[in-house]
């Protein structure tokens, strides 16, 4: 019998990252334990380590850096940091060219990934990037750098596959981790009884109106849009004293971030923080404010209505509004390719507005809206951690 130790180098760099690559490690395993069970001359071991964030740590990931190191959000913003994330990228890049592993996943993060999946397949070793970069949007050209970096792109979205096949990019379209894992309909009632937000409030947990409010994971998009969302909170309880109020934070810093600004900008408001469980608070409640990313996708799968808003420093939306080609940015109405949310950019993204969208939310019958979520759901049910797996085991036993 031979034993077959298989080294896979992977690098998240966000939250939505980490939830990823934790269910690709997982279908990862499971995959090659049925391997082993039906294989009598081989045994394979697999071996983890790179960039990790919590839900990846589970999974016994050897650690090189915190995934927390990667979070930076705009251009500008990316500047003040750039020192550091190239020193990293070039100490991953020293590690694994003299320890190469068997293959090499970037899960998103295309600024930090790309030049490494390059450096690395240069040197030989498989290069994997799950999640294609968004080039259909803005800087199409980066097209060339896809294809010069990586042996293969594993796709969220069923439109990108056609345009990387345009330029003979190998790439596999799988779905969303997200679609499989949330159901087709997601218990308001049991989430809030498991979160207990009616605890000492007058309202029952079936009467309450919720009103979830998340601004996002990274240190960045919270400082723009935590005053914003304040405000708010702010306006729809003086117009209504039965709300609840409640928000998710990733950490302890994001937690204080929030803190503060409903301290200065929503005094009367008792903001709930609930820990790491955004996704029961987005099930939770009547309607959301929410930082554009993939937790808009998220919430469109629980089909909760939403306000999606997008904030940047002024020169980094200077320079990205130069760039962006799309008619929208949250990836709900990305994917139907219509207005199915409603979305404030920059100035747009007002107290004043995102309490008008919220009131708006409270007052009208949803139906029409859960519809379209219904089919965002099904169109992104692939089995996705499945399939990525299968293919980059395919990519580890390909000559």
């Amino acid at each position: 019998m031979n034993n077959r130790i298989i080294k896979i180098a992977i690098v998240a760099g966000e939250k939505s990252g980490d939830i990823l690559a934790s269910n690709l490690i997982s279908e990862l395993k499971t995959l090659f334990d049925s391997y082993n069970q039906s294989n009598s001359e081989t045994q394979y071991q697999l071996e983890f380590e790179g960039v990790a964030g919590p839900l990846m740590m589970e999974h016994q990931v050897t650690k090189l850096f915190d995934m927390e190191e990667l979070a930076v959000m705009g251009l500008v913003e990316v500047l003040g940091r750039l020192r550091r994330l190239l020193k990293i990228r070039k100490q991953l890049t020293q590690h694994w060219i003299k320890n190469p592993p068997d293959i090499f996943i970037g899960v998103d993060a295309p600024d930090f990934n790309l030049t490494l999946e390059k450096n690395l397949k240069q040197a030989g070793i498989k290069t994997v990037h799950y999640v294609g970069p968004s080039i259909w949007a803005w800087r199409q050209k980066r097209v060339f750098k896809v294809k010069a970096a990586v042996d293969l792109v594993l796709a969220l979205l069923p439109f990108e596959k056609p345009f990387y096949d345009k330029y003979q990019v190998p790439c596999q379209f799988v779905g969303h981790t997200l679609a499989d894992q949330i159901p087709l309909e997601s218990a308001q009632a049991s989430a809030r009884a498991q979160l207990n937000l009616t605890q000492n409030r007058n309202e029952s947990a079936e009467s309450a109106k919720i009103i979830a409010v998340l601004p996002g994971s990274r240190s960045s998009e919270v400082e723009l849009l935590a005053p914003e969302f304040a405000k708010a909170c702010e306006i729809l309880y003086q117009q209504d004293k039965r709300l609840i109020f409640v928000a998710a934070s990733v950490n302890d810093k994001r937690k204080v971030q929030i803190q503060q600004a409903f301290n200065q900008y929503a005094p009367s408001v008792d903001l709930i923080i609930i820990d790491n469980q955004s996704r029961e608070v987005m099930a939770a409640s009547d309607a959301i404010m929410i930082a554009s990313g993939t937790a808009t996708l998220e919430a469109a799968l629980i089909k909760r209505p939403m306000v999606a808003c997008y904030k940047f420093k002024a020169l980094s939306y200077w320079i990205f509004k130069q760039m962006v080609k799309v008619k929208y940015f949250s990836l709900p109405n990305i994917i139907a390719d219509k207005a199915v949310i409603p979305e404030l950019l920059q100035d747009q993204v007002t107290g004043e507005a995102i309490a008008t969208q919220i009131q708006k939310f409270l007052s009208i019958e949803q139906a029409q809206l859960n519809t379209e979520f219904l089919n965002i759901h099904h169109i992104l049910r692939q089995d996705a951690g499945k399939q990525a797996a299968l293919a980059v085991s395919k990519l580890i036993h390909a000559n």
